[in-house]
Formats: structure tokens, C-alpha cells, sequence
């Protein structure tokens, strides 16, 4: 070392031919940048159990239609093919949607609504909408059908948590809950129950209220818009004879009574449950898709995996759906901004919510509301707005805080002596 004038020392001038003690020796660093960093494990936890249930989904869409479609004179191939491509958008969809930074989902909040909101109203236009089993909640172009709902149900959970963390400081008192929350709510499910969809309204409630859970309101105000949501759903149910007729079916002792009207599809679920037993009839040997089971491939999907992997399959359905909660539920516990835990909240009470209410109407648990199985249903528009909530859920888990083990020790300070 070098003493300069003013008595501090100067590091040598490094050897010329790059040694170890060279700035650019074997102690260069190498960055491999933010792409390669390590991701948390609820961002594995969420995307392997999506990737999973997806997989699973396609195989029993196949083995739900192909007896079916055939014997339409069509390629058993043809139903698992449509819903391939959707998988096949929606997956990379999912990973680069991931990417996106949390300011982004809050800018895109109210544009999104909005946009969900108009593309919703198509329903309602003359030559675009499409009604079936009483309910005009879909549109056809093209010779592609869509369900613009589907979308709603992400983005009025992105907007609520933008409004309700805008608010946060505001949410004791309750007219600053209630509005705008409660005006918008109930203009998106207006719209969904003016097609007489009240599945999809139901699962829409399900995300208000599910935000406004997990935004942290009291008690007190909490209980007013649920109460609201309950005299909502009984007046939905009162006014109309065919939900009347299905409750009333669900509540029958006597099922077969209404075999031929109302019980038979509830019925035929069952019996394929029943069917299969403990390890099932065997993948592709299920009975009941021989089109005594009408929405076998929709919102009986279920009873389809009961029938041919038996209780077995339906345990391992149940578990991924488990796992897959339990890491949304980690993001929720684990971020520290208001916005994650509230969107993320509604999109999870979303997903599991549905599933559950799916798997209890096939278990004869509930009475039929008409909503899919998240990832297994047959249907493209659904697969891709769950496979874009997953997105989102996963671009909420990159932001969590690492662990505290994880977290770098600052080093200590070193004291130096100057030469005299």
C-alpha cells in the first residue's frame, strides 16, 4: 500500500496481467437479471395446481364427448380440441400476465369494468345473443361462442380492491363503503341477472362480498350488504317458476317423482357418483355420459370423474382445489398492500367458492345453479378467465416480502486506522 501526502493510503495498482486481486479477476459478479430470480413458493404452489387441474380437465372433457360425438357422425376429438386451444392461449397468457407490475392491475382497474361491463351488454343485441335454458348470458361470432360474464366476475374483484384500498382509511363509515361499492355491484349483476343467469350472479355476490371481507370493514357494515345479498338471491329465486321448480326438487324426499322433469339430471348425477364406487369404472367406461347425463361434460364434470376414477379421482380433485387455496390464502396473509389482499381475496373466494358450490349441486348438497367446475368444465370462456385470475394471482405473489431468513444481513461496519 501507498502513503500519499496527506497521510491516507492508496490501494496498489493492480497487476497488469488480471490476477485474482484484479478488478477483473474470478471475482466478477454475474447478473442474470430480475427474469431468473427466484419466485416465492406460493407463485409453484398456484401455478402447478392450475396446470394440473387444467390438464385433468382435458382429459375428462375428452372422455366426457368422444361417445357422444361420434355418434354425431363427428371426431371424438372435436369438443377436447376447442377447449385445447383455449388452454393453449390461456396458459402462456397466464405466465406473461404474471409479469405484469402491481401498479398496472390498479391503473387498469376502472377500464376494465367498464370494458367487461360493454362487452356484457352484447348479450342483449338482436342476431348476437344466444338463449339457452332460459338464460341469455352468451354471444356467438363468428362461429365461436363466448360468455362475456366469465370476465366480469376478474375484473369487478380487480376494482373493488382498487376502490375499497383508495378507501382505506375511510372504511368506518358507512356511506363510503357503500358507495360507489354497492351502485356498480349492483349495476354488474343487473346486467347478469337481466339474462336470468343467477349462477353467475350468485358467484358475482360472492366477490362483493368476499372483498369487502377482506378489506376489513366492520362487523356491522359487513352484515348489511350480506343480509342484501340474501333478500336479493330469495327474490331472484321467488320470481321466477323454473328456479322455484328446482329448489323445490332439491328439497322433494321423494326424487323420483319429478324423474322426468326437474330430478332427472340431479338424479342421474348421483347415480353416476354412486356408480363408481371406490377406485371407479375405469378411465373412458362411464355410463351416464351416454347422453343420460345432459351437461356431462359442463357442469356435471364431476360426476363424470367420479364415475370413472371413483372416489380416488374425486379426493385427488378435492385436494388440488385444497392446495391451490392454500396458496392464494398465503398471498393474502402475507402481503403487506391493501390492494393484493383485497383483489387477491375475491378472485380466491371466486375460484374455491365455485368450485365447492359445482361439486355440492353434483353431490345433491345444493340445488342446481348452472355454474362450471374451474379448469375441468367444458367451456373456453371460462378456462380463460380463471387461467387470467391465476395470472393475476401469481403477479401478487412476486410482490410478497421475502422471508426473514431469506432476508440479506447487513454487514458490519469496518474500522480503519489512518497511517501516521
Amino acid at each position: 500500500m501507498a502513503t500519499t501526502t496527506t497521510g491516507r493510503t492508496r490501494p496498489s495498482t493492480p497487476p497488469a496481467d488480471g490476477g485474482p486481486s484484479g478488478p477483473s479477476g474470478f471475482s466478477a459478479r454475474v447478473s442474470l437479471g430480475r427474469a431468473f430470480a427466484p419466485v416465492p413458493s406460493e407463485f409453484l404452489l398456484i401455478a402447478s395446481t392450475a396446470l394440473l387441474l387444467t390438464g385433468f380437465g382435458l382429459v375428462m372433457v375428452l372422455s366426457a364427448t368422444m361417445a357422444t360425438s361420434t355418434a354425431g357422425g363427428q371426431s371424438p376429438f372435436e369438443v377436447v380440441l376447442k377447449q385445447a386451444v383455449f388452454a393453449v392461449i390461456g396458459i402462456p397468457l397466464m405466465f406473461v400476465v404474471s409479469r405484469f407490475p402491481l401498479q398496472f392491475w390498479k391503473r387498469i382497474a376502472w377500464p376494465a369494468l367498464i370494458g367487461a361491463l360493454l362487452f356484457q351488454l352484447l348479450v342483449f343485441v338482436p342476431g348476437l345473443g344466444i338463449t339457452n335454458d332460459g338464460n341469455t348470458n352468451w354471444i356467438a361470432i363468428g362461429g365461436f361462442q363466448a360468455q362475456p360474464s366469465e370476465f366480469l366476475k376478474l375484473t369487478l374483484a380487480l376494482w373493488l380492491g382498487y376502490v375499497l384500498y383508495r378507501k382505506q382509511t375511510l372504511l368506518g363509515l358507512w356511506r363510503h363503503v357503500f358507495i360507489p361499492v354497492v351502485p356498480v355491484g349492483i349495476i354488474v349483476i343487473g346486467t347478469v341477472m337481466a339474462g336470468h343467469d343467477l349462477g353467475t350472479a350468485m358467484i358475482l355476490m360472492l366477490i362483493l362480498l368476499g372483498c369487502l371481507f377482506f378489506s376489513g370493514v366492520k362487523l356491522r357494515i359487513f352484515l348489511l350488504p350480506l343480509v342484501g345479498v340474501l333478500i336479493a338471491a330469495a327474490a331472484f329465486a321467488v320470481t321466477s317458476p323454473n328456479r322455484m321448480k328446482r329448489i323445490m326438487s332439491f328439497l322433494d324426499v321423494d326424487s323420483l317423482a319429478c324423474y322426468d322433469t326437474s330430478c332427472y339430471q340431479p338424479l342421474h348425477g348421483v347415480w353416476g357418483l354412486a356408480n363408481g364406487g371406490v377406485f371407479g369404472l375405469g378411465l373412458g367406461n362411464s355410463r351416464e355420459k351416454y347422453e343420460w347425463l345432459p351437461a356431462a361434460a359442463n357442469d356435471y364434470i364431476f360426476a363424470i370423474v367420479g364415475e370413472e376414477l371413483g372416489l380416488i379421482g374425486c379426493i385427488v380433485v378435492l385436494a388440488l382445489y385444497t392446495l391451490f387455496a392454500v396458496g392464494a390464502f398465503h398471498v393474502i396473509r402475507k402481503t403487506h398492500d391493501p390492494f393484493v389482499r383485497i383483489a387477491a381475496g375475491g378472485i380466491t373466494v371466486w375460484v374455491v367458492g365455485q368450485a365447492l358450490i359445482n361439486i355440492a349441486v353434483v353431490l345433491r348438497l345444493s340445488p342446481v345453479l348452472g355454474v362450471p367446475l374451474p379448469f375441468m368444465s367444458q367451456g373456453g370462456t371460462s378456462l380463460l378467465s380463471v387461467l387470467l385470475a391465476c395470472g393475476v394471482l401469481l403477479s401478487f405473489a412476486r410482490t410478497l416480502p421475502p422471508p426473514v431468513d431469506r432476508m440479506p444481513v447487513p454487514a458490519r461496519p469496518v474500522r480503519t486506522t489512518r497511517a501516521r
